[in-house]
């Protein structure tokens, strides 16, 4: 008995250690003052009258959507504190405009790419330690806490829509937590949607304000909604609707 406690010991010790490593004990791996969304006092709001009886999306109209616009990703950047540093293969992105061409009909699409927000997510599917998690009206996000750098979750997404988080950070704003060592991506402005779901993402508001108007934010669970309504006139559709994911973000005249 005395010669095996000694060793059961250094199995604990050594397993609290390497626990401690992953960050599953609770220690986080980043310099985030706040690692959830946080509200003028400091509360948590991403879990603040969340509810299934709604399921936030967007539906974008590449018809409307200009080439060469990139105005969508500077309101994203601005609302959420995020800036260049100057290496583009590290900058984080929640947003990236792409262009497409149907190779049988010629036809050019500029439209931007971010978190699909998919019913059925990869990232979620992926994540060893419940980081990345879908809330009940749909909205896809990372919990900082928990986040151990692991970036399964990046190679999962289809749509690449994941960023890691490689230099340090300062200045950054209560309602986008982020972290050095940890992954984010489009939170539809989530802050938003739980102050008031009336508002519009950061990225449709910079939209509108170009006067393109080519991003709809709203219920898609609510059938009298202008994004309901928009969807079934304009037939949105998914980017590899093959994937199966349901996914929240939608487009038109792919």
């Amino acid at each position: 008995m005395s010669s095996s406690a000694p060793n059961q010991n250094n199995a604990q010790i050594a397993r609290r250690s390497f626990l401690q490593r992953l960050g599953l004990l609770g220690v986080a791996a980043v310099a985030a003052p706040a690692l959830l969304p946080t509200d003028s006092n400091g509360q948590i709001t991403t879990l603040k009258g969340v509810s299934d009886k709604h399921r936030w999306g967007l539906l974008i109209d590449s018809s409307k959507c200009a080439a060469g616009c990139d105005a969508c990703v500077r309101g994203c950047n601005e609302e959420h504190g995020i800036s260049s540093t100057g290496n583009d293969d590290t900058d984080a992105q929640w947003i990236r405009k792409i262009d497409l061409k149907d190779n049988l009909t010629g036809q050019l699409s500029s439209l931007p790419m971010m978190c699909q927000h998919c019913d059925s997510a990869p990232c979620v599917d992926v994540c060893p330690t419940g980081a990345s998690f879908k809330r009940a009206d749909g909205v896809v996000l990372v919990n900082k806490h928990t986040c151990i750098g692991c970036r399964y979750c990046v190679m999962a997404c289809p749509y690449k829509a994941r960023s890691f988080i490689h230099e340090p950070l300062t200045d950054q704003k209560s309602w986008a937590p982020r972290g050095q060592g940890t992954v984010e991506s489009c939170t539809l402005c989530v802050h938003r949607i739980d102050e008031d779901n009336e508002q519009q993402p950061a990225c449709a508001v910079a939209c509108t304000d170009e006067a393109h108007s080519a991003i709809l934010f709203g219920d898609l669970n609510d059938p009298n909604s202008d994004i309901s309504k928009a969807m079934v006139e304009r037939q949105g559709l998914q980017v590899r609707s093959d994937f199966d994911l349901n996914t929240g973000v939608r487009y038109t005249k792919l």
